[in-house]
C-alpha cells in the first residue's frame, strides 16, 4: 500500500490554481495585504487602522488603496454598510489620570493677601485723588485703610514665606519679565511712600516729602491691586493662565468695591460721594467680567460650579450684589445698614479671591484641564 502524494500536482488546484481560479489579480484573501499586515486577529476579525478611524473587516475584506474593498470575487464595493466605529474619541488623559502639574504650595496666607494688598493699594489711589480735588475728609479716611491693607499685606507674604529673609531675597534683582519680581518691587515701593502719606494726612504732621509721597503712593496703588492677577496668570495653573485676559480686571474691580466700601463705612456720609460712586462701580463691574471670565472659560469654568469652590463663588456673587444695593440705597440715610453694606462689598471680594485661589488648585489636580487646553491649541 503506498503513500497518498504530498505534491499539490494530485489533481487539487494549488494556492496559485485557487487564486487563477478566482479571477483575482490581487492578493488571497488569506494573505494580509499592504494594509493588513501586522493588524491583530481575532478569529475572522481584523482590525485596519486607517490612521484616522478603525474599521472591523472580515476575512475576505481587505481595504485597498483605492479607499474601496476586496470581496475575494474579484468585485468592489465602496465602503460603506457593515463598517463601525471601534475606537471611540479619546478623552484628554494623563497617564494613569495621574495629574500633568503640581497644585501651587500656597496656603491660607495667599488668599488673604491677594485681599488686602488689592485694597490697600486701591484705597491709596484714592486717598490721591481726594487730596488733589480738595476732598481732605475724604482723603484721611481713605489713608486709613491704605495703611491697614500695605501693613497686613507683607505680613501675610512673610507668614506665607516662612521667614523675612525669604522676602528680602526676592528683592535682590529687579526683572522685568517676572512677575513676582516686579510684584515685590511695587509692594515695597508703595509701603515706602504710602507710610509717611498716611501719617502726614493722619496725624496732620509737617512731614518732608509727604506731598511727593502721596501722589507716588496714588500712582502706585493702581498696579499693587493688579499685579497679584497677573502673578496668578503667569502659572501653569489652567484656570489661572487661560484667564489672563479677564483675571486683572476682576481683581481691580475686586479691589475698588472693597476699598470704596471701607471707606464708606468709616466716612462722614456728606464726604463718602465718590467712595459710593467708586465702591457701586467695582461691584458692578465684578459681576460682569466674572460671568465673561467664566464664559470665556468654557470647560475649564467647571470648578468654579463644584464643591467647596462653588460655595465661595455663590458667596462673593452674593454678597457683592447685595452690598452694592445696599450702599446705593443707603448710603446718605443709614449709618448702619451702610455699614453692614459696606461689609458684604468687603466680604465679596473676599470670597471672590478664595473663589479664583481654589479653582486654581481644582484644575491643577485634574488632568483634564491641563490635557484639554494643550490638545485645542495643537488642532
Amino acid at each position: 500500500m503506498t503513500d497518498a502524494p504530498e505534491s499539490p500536482d494530485d489533481g487539487k488546484p494549488g494556492r496559485e490554481g485557487r487564486s487563477a481560479g478566482r479571477g483575482d489579480s490581487g492578493p488571497a484573501a488569506d494573505e494580509p495585504t499592504e494594509f493588513t499586515r501586522g493588524a491583530g486577529r481575532t478569529g475572522d476579525v481584523r482590525d485596519v487602522i486607517t490612521g484616522k478611524e478603525t474599521y472591523l473587516h472580515g476575512r475576505a475584506g481587505a481595504r485597498t488603496t483605492q479607499g474601496t474593498r476586496s470581496t475575494g470575487s474579484g468585485k468592489r464595493r465602496r465602503r460603506g454598510g457593515g463598517e463601525r466605529r471601534m475606537v471611540p474619541d479619546a478623552e484628554p488623559r494623563s497617564y494613569y489620570d495621574q495629574p500633568v502639574i503640581k497644585p501651587p504650595v500656597w496656603t491660607w496666607e495667599v488668599p488673604t493677601y491677594l485681599f488686602f494688598g488689592g485694597m490697600g493699594g486701591a484705597a491709596s489711589a484714592l486717598a490721591a485723588a481726594a487730596g488733589l480735588t480738595g476732598r481732605d475728609e475724604l482723603a484721611r479716611r481713605a489713608w486709613m485703610v491704605s495703611l491697614t491693607g500695605i501693613t497686613i499685606s507683607p505680613l501675610l507674604l512673610v507668614m506665607d514665606l516662612g521667614r523675612p529673609l525669604r522676602f528680602l531675597n526676592m528683592l535682590r534683582v529687579f526683572k522685568l519679565t517676572s512677575p513676582m519680581s516686579v510684584g515685590s518691587w511695587i509692594l515695597i515701593a508703595n509701603g515706602a511712600a504710602a507710610t509717611p502719606a498716611a501719617v502726614a494726612d493722619i496725624t496732620g504732621l509737617p512731614i518732608p516729602g509727604a506731598r511727593a509721597a502721596k501722589l507716588a503712593a496714588g500712582v502706585l496703588g493702581i498696579p499693587l491691586a493688579t499685579y497679584t492677577a497677573v502673578l496668578l496668570t503667569n502659572t501653569a495653573v489652567p484656570v489661572w493662565s487661560e484667564a489672563r485676559w479677564t483675571l486683572p480686571f476682576v481683581f481691580a474691580a475686586g479691589a475698588a468695591a472693597s476699598s470704596g466700601g471701607a471707606v464708606v463705612a468709616i466716612c462722614p456720609p456728606e464726604h463718602a460721594a465718590p467712595a459710593r460712586r467708586l465702591a457701586i462701580g467695582g461691584a458692578v463691574v465684578e459681576s460682569v467680567v466674572v460671568e465673561l471670565m467664566q464664559q470665556r472659560l468654557g470647560e475649564l469654568a467647571e470648578p468654579y460650579h463644584e464643591g467647596p469652590t462653588q460655595k465661595w463663588s455663590i458667596a462673593a456673587k452674593t454678597l457683592t450684589m447685595l452690598g452694592g444695593l445696599g450702599v446705593a440705597a443707603f448710603g446718605r440715610r443709614s449709618k448702619r445698614a451702610t455699614m453692614t453694606s459696606a461689609a458684604m462689598l468687603a466680604g465679596g471680594a473676599f470670597c471672590e479671591r478664595w473663589a479664583v485661589y481654589k479653582a486654581g488648585f481644582d484644575s491643577a489636580r485634574d488632568p483634564r484641564y491641563t490635557v484639554g487646553p494643550q490638545r485645542a491649541r495643537i488642532s
